[in-house]
C-alpha cells in the first residue's frame, strides 16, 4: 500500500502538540479590523485547541503522520 501524504494545506494551518491535541490559529483577523472592537482584536491573538472530535478528524484525514 502506498504511503499517505500529509495535506499541504493542513500542514500550514494545524500543529499537533506533544499531548496529541491539535492547535489552530483563530479566525477573524485577516481583514476588516476597523469594524472590530479593540477587545475582539486583543482576544483573537494566539492559537487555540480544536475540539477533540474535530482534532481527531484532522489527524486522521489530513495529518496522517502526526
Amino acid at each position: 500500500m502506498p504511503k499517505l501524504k500529509t495535506k499541504s494545506g493542513a500542514k500550514k494551518r494545524f500543529k499537533v502538540t506533544a499531548a496529541g491535541k491539535v492547535m489552530h490559529a483563530q479566525r477573524g483577523k485577516r481583514h476588516g479590523m476597523i469594524k472590530r472592537t479593540k477587545k475582539q482584536i486583543r482576544q483573537l491573538r494566539g492559537t487555540r485547541v480544536l475540539f477533540k472530535t474535530d482534532g481527531d478528524n484532522v489527524k486522521k484525514y489530513f495529518l496522517p503522520n502526526a
